[in-house]
């Protein structure tokens, strides 16, 4: 129902979430957490999550209790009808987000997965929008498919027979996808009409962050309409229902469903806000102004020298270079700190190094999302950081990254 930008997703960097194949090229690995891998269309994975389960059963027994009133004459038979409609419905949703799916795909933007889940579905975008007009079709593409099923369904109502179980069916799944894409066509994030407000607020502005400020606030507001509203609509009698044949057991379940969706408005407005500072910051990540300086030395060099070198140097790092000066290994900082002072001129500093491959060296000017995909893809605890000629620079420690990461972020905008 949603698109996020991964952006995350979580609000720290995560240089190893990726790793290298025997090509030496970026492998992306499955995320075990995303629940049950149902296929690839356009290669992009979806998953079910465990919630799904829940409310399929949950939208079974609501269902089914119509399906009493419609057809009674199906008897037990009507939980089954009940099941295809979940099934039918979430299928549509699925194909709700394979719309922003492939959108996003068109623009050249990596979708991580697709994940359905309790309320609807997901396609986590890893990059943002490079224009505004580019971030309104995307979030737009979704509502309107649903809008576009809700008219076939609709119009194949008009050919089946009135009161059967096809044309409950049909019915069922019109009115569902009505109400999609009209629920997300609502201006606050996460949802899609947030994005196509923050799409024209951006443009308006010229300001990304203005745009996400902005439809964030405003999905906060729905969050708080929503848990107020929903139960007032149902005791009021506005959904179709009298005033007088709700029951207690429906106003709890209405109170309930309402804070639940106002809880998830309002995370994802709070998400959203917090992804955008992200992206603000990450251009303050810098290879060059994060690397600690290091001094060369060769393999046979005892720990107790090379710290020796190191500390004159002014340095805080340690390069196993060959015979001809060639990097070929870092020394790790953890274990060096897990040799006692009275053994290291006895511990050579072979013995505490990492072989030094391809993607564990880092251009001195990467920065910001160039230097966080070249961490992620490359998984290690530390780098070695090479200027444009390929002159030792230092050595980049991910602890230092995600150090710098969470100062910035933790300053005031």
């Amino acid at each position: 129902m949603k698109e996020d930008d991964e952006s995350g997703e979580n609000a720290r960097p995560r240089p190893g979430d990726g790793d290298t194949g025997p090509d030496g090229k970026p492998v992306k690995r499955e995320d075990p957490g995303g629940g049950i891998l149902m296929g690839r269309p356009f290669g992009v994975p979806v998953y079910v999550a465990p919630s799904w389960f829940l409310v399929a059963a949950l939208i079974t027994w609501i269902f089914g209790g119509q399906l009493e009133r419609v057809l009674p004459e199906l008897g037990g038979l009507r939980y089954l009808v009940s099941l295809f409609f979940a099934v039918a419905f979430y299928a549509s949703v699925l194909v709700h987000e394979l719309a922003h799916t492939v959108a996003a795909l068109r623009y050249k933007l990596p979708v991580r997965r697709i994940q359905l889940q309790f309320f609807g579905g997901v396609s986590e975008i890893e990059k943002e929008s490079e224009t505004p007009g580019r971030e309104f079709v995307l979030a737009f593409v979704g509502p309107l498919l649903s809008l576009i099923l809700a008219g076939l369904f609709y119009v194949g109502l008009l050919v089946v027979e009135p009161g059967t179980v096809p044309g409950v069916l049909l019915a069922g799944l019109m009115v569902s996808n009505l109400i999609v894409a009209v629920f997300n066509l609502l201006p606050g994030l996460p949802l899609d009409g947030g994005r196509m407000l923050r799409a024209v607020v951006w443009k308006i502005t010229g300001k990304p962050m203005s745009g996400t400020v902005a439809a964030a606030w405003v999905g906060r507001g729905l969050a708080v309409a929503v848990l107020i509203g929903l139960p007032l609509l149902t005791q009021t009698g506005a959904l179709g229902t009298s005033a007088s044949q709700v029951s207690g057991m429906e106003t709890v379940t209405d109170a309930l469903l309402a804070a639940i969706l106002a809880a998830i408005i309002w995370t994802g407005a709070g998400n959203s806000l917090r992804m955008a500072r992200l992206r603000e910051h990450l251009p303050e990540l810098q290879a060059r102004a994060l690397t600690r300086r290091a001094v060369p030395v060769e393999s046979s060099t005892p720990l107790s020298e090379a710290l020796r070198r190191a500390n004159e140097a002014g340095a805080r790092a340690l390069v196993i270079v060959d015979g001809h000066g060639d990097p070929i290994g870092l020394v790790r900082e953890s274990a060096i700190v897990g040799v006692p002072q009275h053994r290291r001129p006895w511990v050579a500093v072979s013995g505490l190094a990492q072989d030094l491959t391809e993607g564990m060296k880092v251009p001195a000017e990467l920065a910001g999302e160039a230097l966080l995909d070249r961490l992620r893809a490359n998984p290690a605890t530390e780098y070695l950081v090479l200027e444009e000629s390929g002159a030792i620079y230092g050595v980049l420690s991910t602890a230092d990254v995600e150090r710098a990461f969470v100062s910035a972020m933790a300053r005031p905008q």
